[in-house]
């Protein structure tokens, strides 16, 4: 029988209780390298439990983000993301990072990357995603409510100044998403192809529930710059091997996000809940 994943026949420059004691990461690490090899590109991952945590994109992963990216600029990057989204000022930083380090970002999508997670996807020259890979509509919402909707209420029902907040928070994410595509998968395309995909994408028109699911063929017909590959692909059951990784993995350690590369590692644990 061939030798497979993990199997290797080099002994750990750590010593044995301590690459023990952190054995996951190492091995995702190395899953990390073996892609690499095949693809000829880095690799980082910003991973969220996005079945067990509510986790979100917040102002304190650029820190996170910054340590992926300062050891591989100006090289071609893919970005794995699963994400439920999470806050449009962190998201438009966190793109204004990834812009800077790389003009050769491919962002992968093994299951999910919804909301501003999708906002991710647009960072990107290019979406590698599977069957299981989804994405989603990018309007945003105030405190649960959708900003459209808080914007349509009947006059006399909204706090104007919501109102207002909730247009700010709608015109930013639309000008965002434009300027992404503009620069990004879409530069060939005219400003009104451009247009339609972000008001497809940013309002209740077209997908009339925030949780839409936007598979790969979707996302084709969205004029995103979308590659997909079939589960027998060989790079494809390495990227799902490792994003399954990363779930049991949070699942096991208590951690709602991880940052990582072949070189570094990074976890958010769950916040516990405060007993009364």
């Amino acid at each position: 029988m061939a030798d497979c994943f993990p199997r290797t026949s080099e002994t750990p420059n750590q010593s044995p209780f301590f690459w023990v004691s952190h054995k996951d990461r190492y091995l995702r690490q190395l899953l990390i390298k073996d892609i690499e090899a095949l693809t000829n590109r880095n690799l980082i991952v910003y991973f969220t439990d996005c079945d067990r945590t509510n986790a979100q994109i917040d102002q304190s992963d650029d820190v996170g983000f910054y340590e992926l990216l300062n050891k591989i600029e100006g090289k071609a990057i893919d970005l794995l993301l699963e994400t439920n989204g999470g806050a449009t000022d962190a998201t438009e930083k966190i793109c204004g990072l990834l812009r800077q380090a790389t003009d050769d970002l491919r962002v992968i999508v093994p299951r999910r990357a919804k909301s501003n997670g999708t906002v991710f996807a647009l960072c990107g020259s290019n979406i590698l995603m599977g069957f299981q890979s989804e994405l989603g509509p990018i309007d945003p919402s105030i405190c649960g409510a959708p900003a459209e909707f808080i914007i349509n209420a009947p006059a006399g029902t909204i706090n104007p100044i919501d109102i207002q907040f909730a247009n700010s928070a709608r015109l930013q994410t639309r000008k965002l998403a434009s300027s992404l595509l503009k620069t990004g998968m879409m530069k060939e395309f005219t400003d009104d192809d451009i247009n339609i995909t972000v008001e497809k994408l940013a309002t209740k028109d077209h997908y009339h529930s925030h949780g839409s699911s936007i598979d790969a063929d979707e996302a084709i017909r969205l004029n995103l710059n979308v590659e997909k590959l079939p589960p027998e692909n060989d790079l494809w059951k390495k990227i799902w091997l490792l994003r399954t990784m990363y779930q049991h993995d949070c699942g096991i350690y208590g951690y709602s996000k991880l940052f990582e590369g072949n070189y570094v590692s990074s976890a958010v644990s769950i916040t516990p809940t405060p007993t009364k």
